[in-house]
């Protein structure tokens, strides 16, 4: 299944329904967090007062960390990139982890602490 939107010049945006076995990582390491899950685009994402700290997209997982938290995070593990939805649109506060750190819960384990450390110090937010 593929969902559309549109980009920047009204073409159509393709984006591939994430891997079971991905949404099956994703369901695990949320298990235990109070937090809600909900979809957003087709993605299984997860949120803590409205705001969206975990998720899927396409292939892979991302964080919210926080700016300063994501810098962080790319200089220390190198293949961490910024989460970009929309080419040439990154959202600054947002990674996406490479498949070495998702399979490997020593460094995916401190990053999910580090981005509900994160969410938990923004205000609520309203859900629309």
């Amino acid at each position: 299944m593929t969902w559309k939107s549109t980009g920047p010049g009204g073409e159509p945006l393709k984006w591939s329904k994430p891997p079971g076995e991905l949404v099956r990582s994703f369901e695990e390491k949320v298990a235990g967090i109070d937090c809600e899950r909900r979809k957003l685009f087709g993605y299984p994402c997860a949120f803590i007062n409205g705001n969206m700290f975990f998720g899927t997209f396409t292939d892979g997982l991302f964080l919210r960390l926080g700016e300063k938290g994501a810098g962080d995070a790319r200089a220390r593990h190198g293949d961490i990139r910024p989460f970009e939805p929309r080419a040439g649109r990154p959202m600054r506060e947002y990674v996406v982890l490479p498949e070495r750190v998702r399979l490997d819960d020593s460094l995916l384990d401190p990053l999910l602490e580090a981005a509900l450390r994160y969410v938990r110090t923004l205000p609520p937010k309203n859900r629309k």
